[in-house]
């Protein structure tokens, strides 16, 4: 028998670790942006306007949720391109924006799977 092939993940130059960290602060940014106001939306919204007739608050969330779902798509992508995450990870991580709660889920999950990423990688060292 054969065992299985190990699938590494490419490797992240020290160079690269900066704007790893930068893509990942946009990313739980918007993360917990585009969650906030998706729970907001669902939970007072979606009633107010069912229950109360006013639609003022869906309005209010609803729209820049929507706008700030495409720009945590963008971020997504972006992070994902840097630590060269497949695409089926990238997938689930964006449809997360649409699930209430699951942002969060997301986010941590995507925040583990960097900053353990970023502790293989040393570091440069600069001169004092």
């Amino acid at each position: 028998m054969t065992e299985p092939a190990i699938t590494a993940t490419p490797s992240i130059s020290p160079a690269d670790a900066p704007g790893i960290r930068a893509a990942l602060l946009r990313y739980r940014v918007m993360a917990y942006l585009v969650g906030t106001l998706l729970v907001v939306l669902v939970l007072v919204g979606v009633p107010m306007k069912y229950l109360g007739g006013n639609g003022l608050v869906v309005t209010l969330t609803g729209v820049p949720h929507g706008w700030l779902y495409m720009v945590l798509l963008v971020t997504a992508y972006d992070l994902g391109r840097r630590v060269h995450w497949p695409w089926g990870r990238l997938i689930v991580i964006a449809l997360a924006g649409t699930v209430p709660f699951l942002s969060f889920w997301a986010e941590y999950s995507a925040r583990k799977d960097v900053q353990a990423r970023l502790r293989t990688v040393s570091e440069p060292h600069t001169a004092p």
